[in-house]
């Protein structure tokens, strides 16, 4: 029997495009293709940055920078059906990119003649003691990027070993050696920091680290 008024078709909901549909549409030039990609992934990325740089800040900017990476690289854009995975890999080149920028800077320094402003490093290293005691997001950027990475995707982000090993082009031997070191030199800034007794075995587990004491709040 058809439908009477009082009776109205019942809606569809309509689906909820695919990343690679709003990809497609980036590259046509639709920028509220994109719009809906930040706002689908930007506390994602931006989370992800402050576990490895400690600063919620400097992870915004960085956060900024990578989508605008991604629209800036949109045409040569390959599916692979994990955007998100993508965004992850720009944002960690940015922060190995920042890191070496600022080595070299502090190299260079002396070089040139120029001296640190003292009472600003100061300030600053008193800022990051401080973070360090708050949370352990601090101790977690101060680890190698080698090591603060595969630790982040796997303890934080939930990644398994081989597909953090695929991201990273390595073996997942490799993945399992660097998430043990990290693990151990994680524990070791904990003890500097908090005076934990706290010693990761072989085989912890992203809930062994969840229960440190003020892990990764």
């Amino acid at each position: 029997m058809p439908p009477t008024m009082a009776e109205p078709l019942e809606r569809v909901q309509p689906q909820e495009a695919s990343d690679a549909d709003l990809m497609a549409r980036v590259r046509a030039g639709d920028r509220e293709a994109f719009t809906d990609l930040v706002e689908r992934h930007k506390d994602a990325v931006v989370n992800y940055l402050t576990r490895l740089t400690g600063s919620r800040d400097r992870a915004e900017d960085l956060g900024q920078e990578t989508f605008l990476r991604l629209f800036r690289s949109a045409g040569g854009y390959v599916e692979q059906g994990y955007l998100r995975a993508y965004l992850f890999r720009i944002a960690t080149n940015l922060v190995r990119s920042q890191e070496r920028r600022e080595r070299r800077q502090r190299l260079l320094l002396p070089l040139l003649g120029g001296e640190q402003d003292r009472s600003e490093a100061s300030a600053h290293a008193g800022l990051l003691r401080q973070e360090m005691q708050r949370e352990l997001n601090a101790a977690v950027a101060r680890l190698p990027l080698r090591y603060r990475v595969p630790l982040v995707l796997h303890e934080i982000e939930g990644w398994s070993y081989s597909d953090i090993a695929v991201e990273l082009d390595c073996r997942e031997g490799t993945i399992k050696s660097r998430l043990n070191r990290g693990r151990t030199l994680l524990a070791a800034a904990i003890r500097k920091i908090r005076g934990a007794d706290y010693k990761p075995s072989e085989e912890s587990t992203p809930s062994d680290t969840a229960r440190l004491p003020g892990a990764f709040k």
